[in-house]
């Protein structure tokens, strides 16, 4: 088991440029509640199951395990998922010791950016690029999950 302990911000700025790595996601959900939330997640020719906690009381840190799992499984599992579904362009923006990973939505979605940067502890300090907007951690409306329409 990991601990996923992850900020969320609204990008109001221009950050393709510093980007090293792009993918394209695209994910599903099996299961979506207050007590857990469970993924498959289609990144490229990979694929990966994912189950997540709700934040620990009085932090944004939740526990996270993921599993890479062949495509193939991921397809098929499909149609037990709940309607609805993300797709998105992944960048990765090294900034300081950091990477954000910065999220372009398509579809339901267009036109939405959001930037995530997971740290090591919920005080860790990082280097807030100019491009970075309106911190969004915690707000439900901003959950992947929730954004899955």
């Amino acid at each position: 088991m990991a601990i996923e302990t992850e900020r969320k911000f609204l990008v109001n700025g221009e950050f393709k440029h510093l980007s090293v790595q792009k993918m394209e996601i695209t994910q599903f959900y099996l299961v979506k509640d207050h007590i857990r939330t469970i993924r498959i997640r289609i990144c490229d020719e990979e694929a990966f199951l994912t189950i997540k906690s709700p934040a620990r009381q009085g932090t944004i840190s939740r526990n996270e395990w993921e599993y890479q799992i062949p495509v193939s499984d991921a397809e098929s599992m499909l149609p037990l998922c709940l309607p609805g579904k993300i797709v998105k362009t992944r960048f990765l923006v090294p900034s300081g010791k950091h990477v954000f990973e910065v999220d372009l939505f398509h579809e339901e979605n267009e036109g939405l950016i959001i930037a995530e940067l997971e740290l090591s502890s919920d005080n860790e300090h990082f280097e807030k690029p100019e491009w970075l907007g309106e911190e969004v951690t915690g707000d439900p409306g901003y959950y992947n999950s929730n954004l899955a329409r």
